[in-house]
């Protein structure tokens, strides 16, 4: 089982080893990883480091999303080339 509290989406670029990822539900939150499982891992710590960022600044939290959804996908603009 994945163990994350948000969803996230994970984009492909035409680099192999060179992913993108966001959260649709957890405004602001990005990153990059070297394959789809690299980018899971680390949102799984980035999303706990923004929450507590957010804490921090006394800023909104969004409610944890149930059933959380993973989709990869090809990077947009390569989508529609």
């Amino acid at each position: 089982m994945i163990d994350i509290d948000y969803s996230l989406v994970i984009e492909a670029t035409v680099e192999p080893d060179f992913f993108g990822y966001y959260s649709p539900d957890l405004e602001g939150f990005t990153g990059v990883g070297n394959s789809i499982e690299d980018c899971i891992y680390k949102a799984k710590w980035g999303m706990k480091e923004h929450i507590d960022l957010l804490k921090q600044n006394n800023l909104p939290i969004p409610n944890k999303i149930s059933p959380v959804k993973i989709v990869v996908q090809n990077q947009v603009e390569f989508a529609n080339a």
